[in-house]
């Protein structure tokens, strides 16, 4: 009987870990990439465009 409570108690702390901890830091991380991404291709977009008036 304590060893099917443990495991439940430790699935549901699994879970837990999963959706409070994990799944928001993996989303955070993505965000923090794609800002990033954004921000790279803009300033590629700007120099190449600097780079065309100026001839």
């Amino acid at each position: 009987m304590a060893r099917t409570v443990l495991t439940v108690l430790g699935i549901l702390l699994a879970l837990w870990l999963v959706f409070g901890f994990v799944i928001p830091a993996l989303f955070a991380t993505l965000k923090f990439l794609f800002i990033i991404a954004i921000i790279a291709f803009l300033v590629v977009a700007v120099i190449t465009l600097v780079g065309k008036m100026s001839r």
